[in-house]
Order: structure tokens, then C-alpha cells, then sequence
């Protein structure tokens, strides 16, 4: 599946929730299905900068080509905010990766129904996923 088809997905997916309420409630349990976060990758250097909360973003490339990533945050919301991201990137090519844009968010109504921090948190994560995308892309045409 690409990466636009699981953006429209999660798109129909939350468009079915009625009302924000409950999209938020949805939101936080996607956080709690979350694989638990490394330890050892709870480093400054996988900090996403820019975010209210704490929010980590680990990211490895696999044998095929595909990126994996890793995610967590200490606040409930950003935790499921990270999985949706994580839900429509990860297993991608990296190259896919560097040049799908994240249009999914904005057709969720997230920037509008998000605090500005948590918005801005939001847009930081997606940049961190997407630079994540173009260093192994470059990595593997260097190659």
C-alpha cells in the first residue's frame, strides 16, 4: 500500500468517528497500540524539537529498502498523533517517503481542532519523518 493510500485510509477511518470528541478519544488509543519505545533510543538526538511534549522518532532502513520508524511521547494525545504519522509512513521506500507530503493531516482538520503547540509539535514530527526519508534516499543513490 502507498503511502497516499494509507493517508486516505486513515482519512475514511476517522471521517466514519463523528464528532472531535471522539476522533480524540480514537486519537489516544491509536497512542496506546504504540509498540513500547527503546530505552536506549530516549536520546536527545531522537528528540523531535518543537514539540510541547516529549516526542522521540527513531527511524531504521531494512534490507528492502523500506524505512521503519519508531515513535513515543510522554503526553497521550502527541502519543496518538505520532502513531497516525507513523501509521501512513512507515514501511514506505524511503524515497516515497521524501515526497509524499502529509496532505492527510490537513484533510483530518487537525491544524484547526489542535492547540497551536500541539500543531506546531505535529508539523515537526512530520519534517523530522520526511528528512528521515531524504538522508536515506541520498544514502542509497550514493550508493
Amino acid at each position: 500500500m502507498t503511502i497516499r493510500e494509507r493517508q486516505a485510509a486513515i482519512v475514511a477511518e476517522m471521517a466514519a468517528i463523528g464528532g472531535w470528541q471522539e476522533r480524540y478519544k480514537h486519537i489516544i488509543a491509536l497512542g496506546r497500540e504504540l509498540p513500547a519505545y527503546p530505552d536506549a533510543q530516549r536520546t536527545d538526538d531522537k528528540k523531535i524539537k518543537g514539540c510541547q511534549s516529549q516526542v522521540w522518532l527513531h527511524a531504521t532502513r531494512a534490507d528492502d529498502g523500506t524505512i521503519t520508524f519508531e515513535g513515543d511521547s510522554d503526553a497521550s494525545i502527541v502519543k496518538g498523533l505520532v502513531a497516525l504519522v507513523l501509521r501512513a509512513y512507515s514501511g514506505a521506500p524511503a524515497a516515497e517517503i521524501a515526497a509524499t507530503p502529509a496532505t492527510f493531516l490537513d484533510e483530518l482538520g487537525l491544524s484547526e481542532n489542535l492547540s497551536q503547540t500541539r500543531a506546531n509539535g505535529l508539523a515537526a514530527l512530520v519534517k523530522q519523518v520526511k528528512l528521515y526519508g531524504v538522508a536515506f534516499a541520498a544514502m542509497e543513490r550514493a550508493r
